[in-house]
């Protein structure tokens, strides 16, 4: 991988001092309690069930999609205490083979999914069975979706005003001045107090443990002796710490996209990796404009792209795009490119045409539609909780300045806006965990399906491989010089046949398996591209 490069350059980037986990203990670890409060939730559900009926009306979702709640404990140590409830979706098992319509196709139970995050929901996900590469899987299994807590109808979190949350048009400095950090250190500050503030003493309880732990009452609830997952991104990990806590309640599991779940790497050094991992991704994007400088007209190689891309940001400094659009938005929009290449095209033409003078479709890109802040602002809310509440981070200013300097010389990409977005973990008030040692020993659960883009930069690759490494019989099918995030139902139909024959029979490839990559997506002209996805427009800053 060209990150480890990067870190090689770097020096001794990683050789960092956290803070020490609060005295008194590690809050949310499992200790008797906690194990003792999930079978007591779980037994709780399994009776209860969940009654399906109309989804909220918010989340403009068609007839056929069902929803419902499910109740668990805010803290799991007092199962008895304060409940919440998560909204649950699905879809029952179509029974229908799409290749033999004389075919019934028998249930195999239900398939829970979750789209990472952390602050993601997954209450839309069922739908996704309409779609030809899910078709099959769909046919046996009701498909579940549900937002985690914290998110959306499910006890959600705020840290900030939600109709103050989008500022726009902002700076994005890949190297910032002494005032700048000085400025964005009080504005974490004052984020990580608005989130106590507005969330009250429940917010440590908000962590990845606990996301494991209501993973297992929801599977009691939906009456599954065993649970069938399929986890991305941050759900690879939560869905790791469900398979080393609850390991004969494994059916099957895909971690799609795999976190590094390193205790030394959650998150602090994991968010360092990510950064560098962007800067490579960033560079593959424009490699491929400069590929096609004939439809961009950008430049013929990375580095005259790269002058284009920078003559932009000049640009929108002096003056922004539309009113909203400055370098922040700027670097937003080519970010979410970094997770997904069919965002190339889009991506492309809007630069193109804004440095032609056209900044309509730059502007249509990058400026969030006023119906979107709300989620946008619960979803960060809870990324930083979860992030914050899991692990330890530096609580030193000077240590975080010192790091990312040294990264952002070999990798300015993305690296000091990853530093926003997590820098009020230096100042959380709620008490830290230390993460959980994520490792099953052989034959303690089934085989784990892991899936893994080579150069995947939300989460980098090595992190699928020590994934491979702490859980015991795991197989890795790797998308080999390809850098999607999230591969399962994608373009890939190597990757996509081993997900199925895995989901649908139990068969694995072996110990590792390799798929070339998908194609890579065909330029469109500034004229034809420039709609936004915004289904995914809003991940910045999260894996």
């Amino acid at each position: 991988m060209r990150a480890a490069a990067l870190y090689t350059a770097a020096g001794s980037l990683l050789v960092t001092t956290l803070a020490a986990a609060p005295a008194g203990g590690s809050p949310g670890l499992p200790g008797a309690a906690e194990p003792r409060g999930a079978a007591v939730a779980a037994a709780r559900a399994r009776a209860a069930g969940v009654d399906f009926g109309a989804c909220p009306a918010d989340l403009g979702a068609p007839d056929i999609l069902k929803c419902g709640t499910v109740s668990v404990p805010l803290d799991y140590a007092h199962p008895d205490g304060r409940q919440i409830r998560l909204t649950v979706s699905r879809i029952p098992a179509t029974h229908r083979d799409p290749h033999n319509s004389k075919r019934k196709v028998p249930r195999q139970g239900a398939l829970v999914y979750n789209p990472g995050g952390p602050g993601a929901s997954g209450m839309a996900f069922p739908l996704i069975g309409a779609l030809p590469g899910w078709q099959r899987i769909a046919a046996a299994y009701d498909l579940i979706g549900y937002a985690p807590r914290g998110v959306e109808h499910s006890a959600p979190l705020s840290c900030v005003d939600p109709r103050r949350f989008y500022r726009a048009p902002t700076q994005s400095p890949t190297h910032p001045s002494a005032e700048y950090k000085k400025q964005r250190v009080a504005e974490a500050r004052a984020y990580a107090r608005g989130c106590a503030r507005r969330s009250g003493a429940g917010l440590r309880f908000y962590n990845s443990l606990n996301n494991a732990r209501d993973l297992d009452v929801l599977r009691a609830a939906l009456g599954e002796d065993r649970l069938t997952f399929v986890g991305a991104s941050y759900g690879t990990y939560f869905g790791a710490l469900y398979a080393t806590l609850f390991p004969s309640h494994v059916r099957r599991m895909v971690l799609d996209s795999a976190v590094d779940p390193d205790p030394e790497k959650v998150w602090y050094r994991d968010n360092l990796d990510q950064s560098a991992a962007f800067e490579d991704r960033w560079a593959d994007f424009r490699e491929w404009i400069a590929r096609h400088d004939d439809v961009y007209r950008l430049g013929r190689t990375a580095a005259q792209v790269q002058r284009s891309y920078d003559t932009a940001r000049d640009r929108l400094a002096r003056q922004a795009a539309g009113g909203k659009v400055g370098p922040g938005q700027l670097q937003g929009v080519f970010l979410t490119a970094g997770y997904y290449d069919d965002y190339w095209p889009s991506r492309a033409a809007a630069l193109a045409a804004y440095l032609k003078g056209d900044a309509k479709p730059l502007v249509r890109l990058a400026v969030p539609g006023p119906e979107t802040a709300a989620a946008a602002e619960n979803g960060t809310a809870v990324y930083t909780a979860v992030e914050c509440n899991d692990a330890a981070w530096p609580t030193a200013w000077k240590v975080w300045d010192r790091d990312n300097t040294r990264l952002a010389r070999v990798a300015p990409f993305e690296t000091w806006d990853n530093v926003w977005m997590n820098l009020p973990c230096a100042y959380w008030p709620a008490p830290r965990q230390r993460p959980l040692d994520v490792r099953t020993g052989p034959g303690e659960l089934p085989p784990v399906l892991i899936l893994a883009a080579e150069r995947d930069a939300a989460t980098p690759y090595a992190g699928a491989l020590e994934m491979n490494r702490r859980l015991a019989g795991s197989v890795l099918v790797t998308e080999r010089d390809a850098g999607a995030h999230g591969l399962g139902g994608g373009p890939n139909a190597c990757v996509n046949a081993h997900m199925e024959a895995y989901l649908l029979e139990g068969r694995v490839p072996g110990r590792r398996a390799a798929c070339a990559p998908h194609p890579e997506p065909r330029p469109e002209t500034p004229a034809r591209h420039t709609a936004g996805h915004p289904s995914r427009d809003s991940l910045k800053g999260k894996s």
